[in-house]
């Protein structure tokens, strides 16, 4: 992964650590995983026609590029992924620690020397740890995006990566229907893809966004003792049960980060509420059982253990399961209130889309963007 002298995490570390502390996937036949995987690229594929029917979106061709990887495969996209959208804080982060080391002498350089380890091993635990459970994903930072480049006018496309080993785990678990649950994720995953390829503004966006927010970050170090210690509180809080525990994310971000984030939860809100309503909406004629996965699915997310729960409560993945919720019954308001053309407003431009107030009250948002347009004239 290209690793140089000096960095702040050693990439190459938490992929090998990831990927030795992943589990492996269910016990499968060679014709199996043939199989399974030749069937999820040729979902991938029908899925395309589905969403752009349903949704009304076309995305550009050259942009379908479909990859059904293992969990090790998961890894190794993702720590990349990481390692290009972090680039930025962690220049800054290499250029405070090369000063402190002229005035520190040695004893400075021999922590700086042990610290990447010490990040790289924790970031491939939690590597591992996510990758027994991600189905699917759009790769919004490809290596050739690069988001140090965020005024690039046209980044490489994503891929759709699907990872094949908790499809067949998940569907097992669940006792669903293999081939109907296949194509119901591809369709919750492809979705994404056109959702970023037929709105060309949105991944830029959200690269704007994200690199604000790291821009944000307080790396003086009295200011992120103090921040650290918000952390190990919000870490007592959540195991104690508290009922409105804080994440580590949020535990020690500054004001503005929050305001940025408020902004970016909204906007993932509404990418994944749309996706699920898609999922569902494209549903029995070509998912017949789309009522049961839904349903055992759901039951599925909640039905996890303690441990399981505390870490998602900390790393804030319970949020992200209220960001399907929420996103969906934002759409489903909006579709019903003004039809689906009304709703594909909201890909206009950065303007159009739900601050974190209308996404919980979309009549707002409807009243905002369709202020006196009668819904009758707003069908295409």
């Amino acid at each position: 992964m290209n690793a140089r002298a000096g960095q702040m995490i050693d990439w190459d570390l938490a992929v090998s650590t990831g990927v030795r502390l992943v589990p492996a996937g269910p016990p499968v036949s060679r014709d199996e995983a043939a199989d399974a995987v030749a069937q999820l690229r040729d979902f991938a594929l029908r899925a395309q026609s589905h969403v752009r029917d349903y949704t009304g979106l076309i995305a550009p061709a050259d942009t379908g590029l479909v990859a059904v990887i293992d969990r090790p495969g998961w890894i190794r996209a993702n720590a990349e992924g990481l390692r290009i959208m972090l680039a930025p804080l962690v220049e800054r982060m290499e250029q405070r620690r090369e000063v402190m080391e002229v005035f520190a002498g040695p004893a400075a350089a021999a922590a700086a020397a042990i610290g990447p380890k010490v990040t790289g091993a924790e970031a491939g635990s939690l590597l591992a740890f996510l990758a027994t459970k991600v189905l699917g994903q759009y790769e919004l930072f490809p290596p050739s995006a690069g988001i140090g480049a965020g005024d690039r006018p046209d980044p490489a496309p994503g891929r759709l990566l699907l990872v094949a080993p908790n499809i067949v785990s998940a569907e097992r678990e669940m006792g669903v229907d293999p081939r109907d649950f296949r194509l119901w994720v591809c369709l919750h995953e492809e979705t994404h893809r056109v959702q970023f390829s037929a709105v060309p503004w949105l991944r830029q966006h959200l690269l704007a966004e994200v690199r604000a927010y790291l821009d944000e970050t307080d790396i003086d170090p009295a200011a992120l003792a103090e921040r650290l210690r918000d952390a190990v509180a919000a870490v007592v809080d959540t195991v104690r049960g508290a009922a409105e525990g804080t994440t580590l994310l949020e535990a020690v971000q500054t004001p503005t980060q929050r305001e940025i984030l408020d902004r970016l939860t909204a906007v993932m809100s509404l990418l994944e509420g749309h996706a699920d309503v898609v999922m569902d909406g494209v549903g029995p004629e070509v998912v017949p059982s789309v009522g049961v996965i839904r349903d055992r699915f759901q039951r599925r997310r909640a039905g996890r253990g303690w441990a399981d729960q505390l870490l998602r409560r900390l790393l804030g993945l319970d949020a992200k399961m209220r960001q399907y919720q929420e996103g969906a019954a934002f759409v489903r308001h909006v579709v019903d209130a003004v039809g689906r053309d009304g709703f594909n407003r909201v890909w206009s431009g950065p303007h159009m889309l739900p601050s974190k107030v209308e996404l919980t009250d979309p009549a707002a948002w409807v009243a905002r963007v369709h202020a006196g347009s009668p819904p009758e004239a707003l069908e295409g």
